[in-house]
């Protein structure tokens, strides 16, 4: 049978060439004669949170509001637009003939078009083809594009393909904008009498427009209730119901509680419908939060702000706010979270782990906490104090800046400086050298996106290695605000980076920063939360920071003025922390890190300095990561051999071994102790050497506090001209008489407070100090213009 059809098919083609051959091409025609895709105008961007709801949107680039593309049409809208539209559908094959026929006859018998014989596909393919003109050779077309249509696409799709691409009245294209415009819902949630609305606009969107026209528009939706009532598809109780619901009256606003992340996403997924990872109710109430310190800073000309919240263990974004809702004046639409501002004392943690992580530190130990001048450079604590010597934990958390210079000075610039692009804090991206020691304390700029990855990341490897005892060798984590499957590679016995010993120490030490004042008692009630946090000020007060993580959550916060203008009141403890700490109590209660044990090693140390412990001072036991440890033993303990009475050095020299007590003594550099023993009553300075045990060499009892050996000082002048002094100042851990000399030329002397005026000339000096049993200290400072 096949054969000889086949047969007939080959002859009738040899007979009749010409005829075969415009079958042909009018074949090919019709297989190619519909564009794909159908639709070419741009979409608006929409991006919805992890539960589906809208959270806003950025129009088409043509202007109008035309959401993506539905996969299919929500129930009710579906039924209302086949009952008003083409109620035999799904019984044609892109043409009615039997509607085309009485609408042709109607056109005719009334000289001009009175009624439309056109189906959904037909007109589908119209609004495919931009409306144009109403001719009779358009309509064939139209026809012949509406068949093929049926041939590509399924019923359910070409439906969707009317619903997405109707249009509704002014800019609104399609049922998912016009629903959100005319009701303010998403278009799932209308009710039969908004779904017969929305059903009826399409047919004349210029005249019949919500807000307008009211009359014209309650007939036409009450004649489809109507309808669909009759053919049952609504009972009774439905449409009346239907009929009582007032029209709507004017345009509602398209949800907007993510700008900035709309904004972001629609640079890389411009025209589609993108799910985030955003949490909706979370992200509404942090807005509000925001709002509510924003109204409050802006009393002292703060006006920015900035907020991410990120679930650590999966690396999600849970809430994305990128400023407040200010003014156009003070930059409202720019997003912060992105734009790289300076640090502060934001990055001492990176150092403390690092240093913890190579055996450099010990959480305990003593840094020096003086005054200090390194090549010209002299950095500041923030209230312009000094502790003389400090633990390194208590440093961090009470963000010392002096001890974090010393330490860096020890770890190496250039060392530091790799640590933090394996933090993948790619915006400090200049040469080590320009940074210099600063670098650690607001000399670099970064961004809160990078900055709360990085704090992340921490997290999540601690997490893991609690967990399943082990690194991955792909270990670092990226924050997203899309969903994403990250491969972390393999699980191995060896860290890429920081060990998680190292970032346990650092995050329990971030524990203890001070909180506000009205969080200042956290630790005396059972419902205080605990968590890991580190605030940054920067220099001028021109950013706040403060970023903080659970086990499970971080919040990080940055307020400014995206101006870059500095405010006195502004402090990451003062501005950014309240933030941060409100954020939290909005999360669900999460556990505190783990304690990783299995990275951990104990060791003793010396209980007053914190260092590896020496055979003569009184010992305690800690934890500190496992490693090798670089640091030596404590060298603050050391022999003393006193008199008796205790009120002495004495020798062999001049005393007789039955009359010498030797003992341990914790004693620190005169400099040091100078600061120390104000902080610390308790502190004990080394007595004396007796004047007949003085031997040839000279203890350092003294030391300069201002100048510092080296300094530039630069000349200052009173309103008359005349040339002001300088106050120098000298630690001394005895009492007595100390005598003072400027270029050997004797100035004075002083006796318990050693603060000397001094005039100095243009050039180079040497200032010398001295005390009655020979003890000096002599330094070279350069005066200038």
């Amino acid at each position: 049978m096949i054969r000889r059809y086949t047969y007939r098919l080959l002859n009738y083609i040899k007979t009749h060439k010409i005829k075969s051959a415009i079958l042909v091409i009018l074949l090919i025609w019709y297989t190619f004669c519909l564009p794909s895709p159908l639709f070419t105008e741009g979409y608006a961007t929409i991006v919805e949170s992890r539960e589906g709801k809208l959270l806003g949107g950025k129009i088409a680039p043509d202007g109008q509001w035309r959401f993506p593309e539905r996969d299919s049409v929500p129930e009710k809208l579906r039924k209302a637009i086949l009952a008003y539209e083409d109620e035999y559908f799904h019984y044609h094959l892109g043409v009615n003939p039997v509607s085309t026929v009485k609408a042709l006859l109607a056109n005719i018998r009334q000289g001009h078009t009175v009624r439309g014989g056109s189906t959904l596909t037909q007109q589908v393919i119209r609004l495919a083809r931009k409306n144009k003109s109403r001719t009779y050779g358009e309509k064939l077309i139209e026809a012949i594009w509406a068949t093929r249509l049926e041939l590509r696409y399924s019923k359910k799709k070409i439906l969707a393909l009317y619903a997405s691409h109707a249009p509704f009245g002014g800019n609104v294209i399609g049922a998912d904008m016009a629903a959100w415009r005319y009701f303010g819902v998403p278009v799932e949630q209308l009710s039969w009498a908004e779904a017969c609305t929305l059903a009826v606009l399409p047919n004349a969107p210029g005249l019949i427009y919500p807000g307008k026209n009211q009359i014209f528009l309650e007939k036409k939706r009450n004649f489809l209730l109507e309808k669909l009532f009759k053919n049952r598809t609504i009972d009774k109780t439905t449409y009346d119901l239907a009929l009582t619901e007032p029209l709507p009256e004017k345009p509602h606003e398209l949800p907007n509680i993510a700008p900035h992340l709309v904004e972001r996403i629609a640079k890389s997924y411009g025209g589609k419908r993108e799910r985030s990872t955003i949490n909706y109710h979370l992200q509404e109430r942090i807005n509000q939060i925001v709002k509510k310190y924003y109204l409050h800073y802006k009393q002292f000309e703060v006006h920015n702000m900035c907020v991410l919240v990120a679930d650590i263990r999966s690396g999600e974004v849970l809430a994305y706010i990128g400023n407040t809702p200010t003014d156009r004046e003070h930059q409202k639409d720019v997003n912060i979270i992105h734009r790289p501002r300076s640090t502060g004392s934001i990055l001492k943690p990176f150092l403390y782990a690092a240093m913890l992580d190579s055996g450099e530190l010990l959480p305990q130990e003593l840094i020096a906490d003086v005054p200090t001048h390194i090549a010209g450079y002299a950095p500041q604590n923030f209230e312009n104090t000094y502790e003389g010597a400090v633990p390194a934990d208590e440093a961090l958390y009470r963000s010392l800046n002096i001890p974090f210079v010393l330490m860096l000075r020890q770890y190496g610039i250039s060392k530091f400086y790799q640590q933090l692009q394996m933090h993948r804090l790619r915006t400090i991206n200049r040469h080590p050298d320009h940074y210099g020691l600063s670098l650690v304390l607001g000399g670099a700029e970064s961004n809160l996106w990078e900055l709360s990855q990085a704090y992340m990341n921490m997290g999540a490897v601690l997490n893991h290695f609690t967990e399943k005892g082990s690194y991955l060798s792909h270990a670092f984590q990226p924050l997203s605000y899309l969903p994403y499957t990250h491969d972390y590679g393999k699980e191995q016995t060896y860290k890429n980076h920081l060990s998680a010993g190292a970032i346990y120490k650092t995050f329990e030490a971030l524990t203890q920063v001070n909180r506000p004042s009205f969080d200042s008692a956290w630790r005396y009630y059972a419902s205080a939360r605990k968590i890991s946090w580190k605030t940054g000020t920067s220099f001028g007060n021109r950013d706040a920071w403060s970023i903080g993580l659970t086990s499970q959550y971080l919040v990080g916060v940055w307020v400014g003025n995206a101006s870059g203008e500095g405010r006195p009141e502004l402090t990451g403890v003062g501005t950014a922390s309240p933030v941060m700490l409100e954020i939290f109590q909005l999360l669900p209660k999460s556990k505190w890190f783990s304690t990783p044990w299995d990275d951990l090693q104990e060791i003793e140390v010396c209980s007053q300095s914190g260092m590896l412990a020496s055979d003569i001072c009184p010992k305690k036991k800690i934890y500190v990561p496992r490693g090798n440890l670089q640091t030596n033993p404590c060298k603050y303990h050391k022999w003393v051999h006193l008199s008796l009475d205790g009120k002495w050095q004495v020798t062999t020299d001049c005393e007789s071994l039955a009359n010498i007590h030797s003992q341990s003594w914790f004693s620190l550099p005169p400099l040091m102790e100078w600061f120390y023993k104000k902080q610390h009553p308790s502190y004990q300075s080394l007595p004396a050497m007796r004047e007949d045990c003085q031997r040839g060499d000279k203890q350092s009892v003294l030391d300069f506090i201002y100048p510092k050996y080296g300094t530039i000082l630069h000349q200052a002048k009173g309103f008359g001209g005349d040339v002001q002094p300088i106050i120098a100042r000298v630690a001394y851990n005895h009492t007595g008489k100390l005598f003072w000399y400027l270029d050997n030329t004797y100035l004075g002397e002083t006796l318990h407070f050693h603060d000397m005026k001094i005039f100095l000339s243009q050039g180079e000096h040497y200032l010398k100090c001295m005390d009655t049993q020979g003890n000096e200290k002599t330094i070279l400072i350069m005066v200038t213009n």
